[in-house]
């Protein structure tokens, strides 16, 4: 038995390079390389297409005439829309991840006490939105917040007048729930899996120690589902953390960051637009900085939700 486990153990070392090399190349390439070269032209005047010089207001005769320095960081810092992005994204983040996780764990709970087969049904249509394009279904929603919600249901003739949920996506308050509702129907059915694959590995024996204690269910929830679920908890939050900081697409199909509601990644892609000539080195600044404070904020909830985590 020893032999053989020898054995197996050489080939997977005989093997592993053969097979890492080609994704590190990969991953090195396309992933590694652009950042470098990205971060190295935020310190450039860079239009896009060629390098320009401070200094003699010429375009440059090579790369390293067109270093600025930290100008590029200091004017992303004071331009007024990429703070406004900043705080905008923020609030969003703030919103979207408590409502994404209640709806997704509150799903999750739901179905785990389904039949195995009812309980496949319900997995498979609360997921199926995630299948959909960011695009697609902003331009859904547009319809949706335009349309059905300001001329139909809620209009002064409508079925329940409420003017507070009319013109949805021309309001910079009313657009930040627009899309955490188009988002929470979007991501919530993918990490309600995660969840429920988290509570799958929760032993039942817990469960049944508690009732017969004669534990409530709040008191069971709190006391044993919530810890054991912190590695769900430690994946989903990272996820919904991060894909909040970089939503782009909804945003744009949404509301095209008209009304003040650009955030922080279509704030990137206008400031080449809003431009002229294009400041593709101002862009990339704000992109280093956008990457910073995710990477800062994502590492730190990882961090600390990791250590919470208890085994079972």
């Amino acid at each position: 038995m020893l032999a053989e486990k020898m054995k197996n153990k050489s080939i997977y070392v005989r093997w592993f390079w053969p097979f890492v090399i080609p994704a590190l190349v990969f991953f090195t390439a396309v992933i590694v390389l652009p950042f470098m070269v990205g971060v190295f032209n935020s310190f450039t005047v860079w239009r896009g297409s060629y390098y320009f010089n401070p200094l003699t207001k010429t375009r440059a005769q090579s790369v390293f005439e067109a270093l600025n320095g930290l100008s590029n960081y200091s004017n992303a810092l004071k331009d007024a829309r990429f703070i406004q992005a900043l705080w905008y994204t923020v609030r969003y983040t703030l919103i979207a991840v408590v409502v994404i996780n209640g709806v997704s764990l509150s799903l999750a709970l739901l179905i785990n006490k389904m039949s195995a087969a009812i309980a496949g049904v319900f997995r498979t249509v609360f997921f199926l939105p995630n299948m959909l394009g960011g695009l697609a279904l902003g331009y859904i929603f547009q319809f949706i917040f335009q349309v059905v919600f300001t001329d139909m249901l809620f209009s002064p003739q409508g079925i329940i007048p409420m003017e507070a949920l009319r013109y949805m996506t021309q309001h910079s308050l009313k657009a930040l729930f627009a899309l955490v509702i188009l988002t929470t129907w979007q991501s919530s059915g993918y990490m309600m899996l995660i969840y429920i694959a988290g509570l799958n590995t929760i032993p039942k024996d817990y469960y049944e120690a508690a009732s017969i204690d004669g534990s409530s269910w709040w008191h069971t929830f709190w006391n044993i589902t919530l810890p054991m679920l912190m590695p769900s908890f430690t994946v989903v939050l990272f996820t919904t953390l991060s894909s909040s900081f970089k939503l782009l697409d909804q945003n744009v199909a949404l509301t095209d960051g008209n009304f003040n509601t650009r955030m922080l990644a279509y704030q990137i892609l206008r400031t080449i637009r809003d431009s002229n000539p294009a400041d593709y080195g101002k862009a990339q600044a704000q992109a280093v900085l956008f990457f910073i404070l995710v990477a800062a904020i994502t590492l730190t909830q990882v961090y600390l939700t990791k250590k919470k985590e208890i085994e079972a």
